[in-house]
């Protein structure tokens, strides 16, 4: 029997042939696709062996072009652990078997045996038809000539003959590794082949659903008697029962046999042995839920989407931070964007078809923010195109934190020295002022030296508490305090800066609103740092008239409720998403993404929590929450963290 072996690998290729050639077999190789397609339409070989992976045409498409050509070559695919599901793939596309690298003989020769006795049978089956045909054909003959020779009675005698020289034709099917028998309009068998008739206990004489489990007691319609009644074959899935009791999964198909006229008189059933399909589809879907798990249980975000940064598949991971964004676009579910990221990594892997990667700020389906390192991976179909790409994202957040942390920490003690200067110029240049207003009498130049003096001042309070702030050095002092007093010296630290640029403020304080627990200082610095945010919000939108800035205070029965709102300029999104990130600015070179950054933290350090909604052109709101007492053991928690932040320095 002729073989065709096609590896790329010639070391494979010379130790099947030898190994084959010694089990008796000729043997062709070829070592791509391309050129096994071309000798096999030259040979057309029973028994193609072929690796699946393969550059240029891969096993997967060979087999595609053989089967059109001869759908009843047996194609055995050999394949990699790595490449369990193009070994799916191939079995779908009706190849014979599959077997591993490395090759075991064993599994080799099991492989080739089924590939023989699909042959066989294959054949067998053919043969065995075209004999029925013939067979019925010189019967139906034998009836015309009955008829015409003979009177009704006769006729009717060579009928009753003729089905019985069918029902005895049953014999040819002896040979045939599956189960054949013959049936009339009764439901009886009246013919069977020696597998049957061993196997089953069944004889002549049987009912046709007794062999079946089930449908004896009516909960499933027997084959034949479907046939009966629709005139049609069926094909239909079964349990077959031994004489011995032993059960079988079994593929049943019906034919029904007709006389000259047209009438249905008896029904073929062929049964035929599906364990081994079974038994692949178990070890399909049990590999299938081996890589789910493996999908599942991967530490890191697993995402997969199309060409339309539609997302096809999540893992267990990201649905719990993101939730279910199975349909939804990638760039709405990370960052609640309205088009594809810029420099995005999908994009270049569908473009090149490699892996790419990029650091980004992803925004979890309970608002937090969270640093994620991704690489993307591409996805190939059958015929080797970029069908979807898969993203794997981890999360580094606290990482980030650390490292900028430390490296801030040294840009920090940098710029105070440069800092220090320039307000030491100043300072300079304010004291000329005043020295030289004195001595010339001039109140214009004095008030701008008070005034210089004054902003220099104001620069060394906001350098001093953000180094204070953001170093964490600094024990929180703690007080009980009156709110509305307290809001009440807020307002008035920021008034003048508002009356300034012709802002209103608008103050929705007056009754008692009781006390908290604060260090006044530093949450007094983090309102007045909100506050300045919302006036230059206001000086940055040139498109209103006239501008306003609320600062509302209420009381709850546990915390204190703060909102400072303007009708400025707004945000977007991914900067709403981003302001209280460390040197997150969104004012260019004039801001240094501190201010909100550390009154946040102040916020938090006191049990609080700030929250912002805002849109582009209609302002912003910033609703600050602070509990009324701070639990003694969540101080000395804060105060041990900050003391270990300090020592890990």
């Amino acid at each position: 029997m002729t073989l065709l072996v096609v590896d790329d690998e010639p070391d494979i290729r010379d130790a099947l042939h030898l190994y084959l050639s010694y089990l008796g077999y000729e043997v062709l190789t070829a070592k791509d696709g391309q050129s096994a397609l071309e000798i096999f339409q030259q040979n057309n070989p029973p028994i193609v062996l072929s690796d699946i992976k393969m550059p240029g045409m891969d096993g997967i498409e060979l087999l595609q072009k053989i089967k059109q050509q001869n759908p009843d070559t047996e194609v055995i695919m050999i394949t990699g652990h790595g490449d369990m599901d193009r070994a799916v793939r191939c079995l779908q596309l009706d190849a014979t078997d599959f077997i591993t690298k490395p090759i075991n003989d064993d599994a080799l020769e099991i492989a080739l045996k089924r590939a023989k006795d699909k042959m066989n049978m294959r054949h067998q089956l053919r043969e065995y038809t075209e004999n029925l045909e013939k067979l019925v054909e010189e019967k139906s003959a034998k009836l015309v000539e009955a008829e015409r020779l003979a009177a009704v009675g006769q006729a009717v005698l060579g009928l009753s003959s003729a089905m019985r020289d069918i029902a005895g034709s049953i014999q040819y099917f002896n040979e045939m590794p599956c189960f054949v028998s013959i049936h009339n309009r009764h439901l009886k068998v009246v013919s069977a082949n020696q597998l049957y008739r061993d196997r089953l206990g069944n004889d002549v004489g049987g009912d046709s659903w007794a062999i079946y489990k089930g449908i004896a007691d009516g909960k499933k319609p027997c084959p034949v008697e479907m046939t009966f009644q629709s005139g049609k074959g069926v094909r239909s899935e079964q349990r077959l029962v031994y004489s011995d009791g032993r059960e079988l999964p079994v593929m049943v198909h019906t034919a029904p046999i007709r006389n000259r006229d047209g009438a249905l008189e008896l029904v073929l059933e062929i049964t035929a042995d599906i364990s081994e399909v079974q038994r692949l589809q178990e070890q399909l879907r049990i590999t299938q839920r081996r890589y789910q798990q493996l999908f599942d249980e991967a530490p890191c975000y697993i995402s997969v989407q199309d060409a339309d940064f539609r997302i096809t598949a999540i893992n267990r991971r990201f649905k719990e931070d993101f939730g279910d964004a199975t349909g939804s676009l990638c760039y709405e579910t990370y960052k609640q964007r309205s088009a594809p990221c810029e420099n995005c990594p999908a994009v270049k892997t569908f473009e090149d078809g490699k892996s790419h990667q990029m650091e980004m700020v992803v925004t979890s389906k309970s608002g937090e923010q969270y640093h994620v390192l991704t690489w993307t991976a591409p996805i190939l179909n059958a015929t080797g195109e970029i069908a979807q790409v898969m993203e794997m994202s981890t999360n580094i957040t606290q990482i980030r934190k650390l490292q900028d942390h430390l490296t801030t920490l040294g840009l920090l003690i940098g710029s105070i020295s440069h800092g220090v200067k320039g307000i030491l110029t100043g300072m300079d240049s304010g004291v000329y002022l005043l020295d030289s207003g004195f001595s010339r009498n001039d109140s214009k130049r004095i008030e701008e030296g008070i005034e210089v003096v004054k902003l220099m001042v104001d620069r060394i309070r906001n350098l001093v508490l953000n180094v204070l702030y953001y170093a964490k050095r600094r024990e929180l002092n703690w007080q009980r305090v009156d709110v509305l007093k307290f809001v009440s010296d807020v307002a008035f630290i920021i008034e003048p800066k508002v009356k300034k640029h012709r802002i209103e403020l608008v103050r929705d304080f007056h009754k008692p609103l009781g006390q908290f627990e604060i260090d006044v200082g530093v949450v007094r610095s983090a309102l007045v740092n909100i506050l300045e945010n919302a006036v230059e919000a206001c000086l940055e939108d040139n498109m209103k008239k006239s501008h306003k800035i609320i600062f509302r205070a209420k009381q709850h029965r546990h915390h204190i409720e703060l909102n400072i709102s303007d009708n400025g300029i707004g945000m977007d999104k991914e900067t709403e998403q981003n302001i209280f990130n460390l040197f997150f600015s969104s004012k260019g070179q004039s801001g240094t993404g501190l201010g909100l950054y550390i009154s946040n933290q102040v916020i938090e350090q006191h049990g609080g929590k700030i929250t912002v909604s805002s849109e582009p052109g209609k302002g912003a709101d910033f609703c600050i929450r602070l509990p009324k007492v701070l639990p003694e053991d969540v101080k000395s928690i804060q105060t041990e963290s900050e003391m270990e932040s300090i020592g890990s320095l």
